[in-house]
């Protein structure tokens, strides 16, 4: 589920003490914009043509450093190495992609060894002192139960989230409907209602 505090308890309340799992998407951005903040943040102090730059290669940050293009390395070295925080910042990115995908591989069988590496994780980020990495951290702590829970249960809202974005695209485009109805057809039509399990209704 989403990481909605709202949601959460309507949900206990709703069901009793069920196992919620946190969805990756949701917590693993957490990460992403506190380095993104650092970013915006470090790059002020830039000069002009730097600044911008910096601004328009904003990707190469969030890219998996085994896919940068020789360019796009150059240029994430280049700013790196202009800003010790933003260095640092970068490294706690890897750090923590390392424990995802560590976790994602073994998490159902050694759980134990997740939590373990994911406290290991916020010491790292507490000790770097970054206040926009720390408050990502904090988020993730806040929901620490759900979070390990998504690796112990390989449950995902990723097919719903694809039906509702898709959803929001199809009224757009019609620029709205007047009348219920045909919106409700037109969204069983294009998602192929009788092709879609049950497991959505």
């Amino acid at each position: 589920m989403d990481m909605n505090h709202s949601f959460k308890a309507a949900v206990q309340e709703a069901l009793g003490k069920p196992v919620i799992v946190a969805d990756r998407f949701h917590f693993c951005r957490y990460i992403y914009w506190g380095l993104d903040g650092v970013r915006r943040r470090v790059q002020n102090q830039f000069h002009g043509y730097d600044r911008k730059k910096c601004k328009r290669m904003k990707h190469v940050f969030h890219k998996d450093c085994q896919r940068l293009t020789k360019d796009e390395k150059w240029h994430l070295n280049r700013y790196l190495e202009m800003s010790n925080e933003l260095k640092q910042a970068y490294e706690i990115k890897e750090a923590y992609r390392s424990w995802f995908l560590r976790a994602k591989e073994n998490g159902k069988n050694s759980i134990s060894l997740v939590k373990k590496e994911l406290e290991e994780l916020y010491k790292l980020i507490e000790d770097s002192k970054i206040p926009e990495m720390i408050k990502a951290i904090k988020t993730i702590q806040n929901w620490q139960v759900e979070v390990l829970n998504s690796f112990a249960y390989e449950y995902s809202n990723g097919f719903l989230e694809g039906i509702n974005n898709s959803t929001k695209v199809l009224k757009r485009n019609a620029y709205g409907f007047r009348v219920f109805e045909r919106f409700r057809a037109k969204i069983l039509l294009t998602h192929k209602y009788k092709r879609i399990g049950v497991h959505i209704g």
